[in-house]
């Protein structure tokens, strides 16, 4: 695969005594969606965790841009280009939206400053409704909207969004599609996590799931809205 923007090989990461994951291998390339799934407790969060620096990986490699940055610390992954949206959003629930998005501005790593504040503004209209409004006093959509545009507001070459729509109305998912969406169109590489295939595979490119800390599978979205039976083992939809 040219141009790999993440590349990391025979994962193993523990918590403790608890091996999650075994050997996994995760690339990401330049203008690619990658869906990433798999039940409960597969391990989704901890490889997420593992490339960002948050948890190190006891055996295997992670190359970011092409450099090795295994165990290396978050900001430093970060400022290789690569935004986190993580499950618990992790607003500044005491700056306003308009604070929480100018506070994270800046270019990407080829200087790039295709999102300024006004085009997320753009993107996210409710956000511009409540632009004076502090982060805590923001729905759970609302938050989830403004942890995206934040993370846009750094200009990445790769958006990581764990749990997209998790505890979303259907109406707010709706729109957090939408702009996963969009992000595609921009060019963004980007790797999606959630629970719902149909919504996922609309919107990406490849699909990895997880069981058990291991791939179970790997392919297209085309080849795996083609393969219900796996989807009915896999994901037990």
């Amino acid at each position: 695969m040219a141009d790999l923007l993440i590349d990391a090989k025979a994962l193993h990461t523990y918590y403790g005594p608890s091996h999650i994951l075994r050997g996994v291998d995760f690339q990401v390339a330049r203008g690619e969606t990658l869906g990433l799934m798999g039940r409960n407790g597969m391990g989704k969060s901890t490889l997420l965790k593992s490339i960002m620096g948050l948890v190190k990986p006891r055996e295997g490699r992670v190359k970011v841009m092409g450099r090795d940055m295994t165990g290396r610390a978050p900001f430093e992954i970060a400022q290789l280009g690569i935004a986190y949206v993580p499950e618990g959003r992790g607003i500044f629930g005491n700056l306003s939206v308009k604070e929480n998005l100018v506070m994270a501005a800046r270019a990407g790593t080829r200087g790039q400053r295709d999102w300024t504040y006004e085009r997320v503004l753009d993107t996210f209209p409710r956000l511009q409704e409540r632009i004076g409004h502090g982060g805590q006093q923001l729905s759970g959509g609302e938050q989830q909207m403004l942890t995206i545009g934040r993370a846009l507001m750094t200009n990445p070459d790769v958006l990581i969004l764990d749990e997209a729509t998790e505890g979303l109305a259907p109406l707010v998912a709706r729109e957090i599609w939408r702009i996963c969406g969009v992000i595609r169109a921009s060019g963004i590489s980007s790797v999606i996590v959630d629970k719902n295939w149909k919504h996922v595979t609309q919107v990406t490119d490849r699909n990895l799931i997880l069981v058990k800390g291991e791939v179970a599978f790997a392919g297209t979205s085309g080849e795996l809205r083609a393969q219900p039976k796996q989807l009915e083992q896999l994901l037990g939809v």
